[in-house]
């Protein structure tokens, strides 16, 4: 049955309102939440996620990436263009040749974080 606006979340009353130690109840602000929604959501896709983990230990060129993937040049550089539209890879050119990174520590220090907890 639906609740109502009435209802009550729970049935303590609270005497103080609950703060952190710096004294701040405020949420995250909806564009701040929309932007990490949008950055979470770059990294929802498991070919992505693989790329990055092959970024997080060297650089590769696109037809490298692509030949580890058993996928297509052209799959892996769709990929990398929302990867690098996220900020997350960036890439440097030798010649005619295109090497994709990791965008900084950041980025590989995020991605063994979410690997060293799901192996817990």
């Amino acid at each position: 049955m639906p609740s109502s606006n009435t209802d009550k979340i729970c049935e303590t009353v609270c005497s103080e309102h609950h703060t952190d130690s710096s004294g701040k109840v405020d949420p995250l602000v909806m564009g701040k939440a929309q932007k990490m929604g949008e950055f979470f959501n770059v990294l929802s896709d498991p070919t992505r996620l693989r790329l990055i983990s092959l970024l997080a230990e060297e650089e590769f060129c696109v037809c490298d990436l692509a030949a580890k993937l058993e996928m297509t040049d052209s799959a892996i550089s769709h990929q990398l263009r929302a990867l690098r539209a996220a900020r997350l890879v960036s890439y440097r050119k030798v010649g005619r040749q295109v090497f994709y990174r990791l965008h900084d520590q950041h980025v590989v220090d995020l991605y063994r974080t979410v690997h060293e907890h799901l192996e817990e």
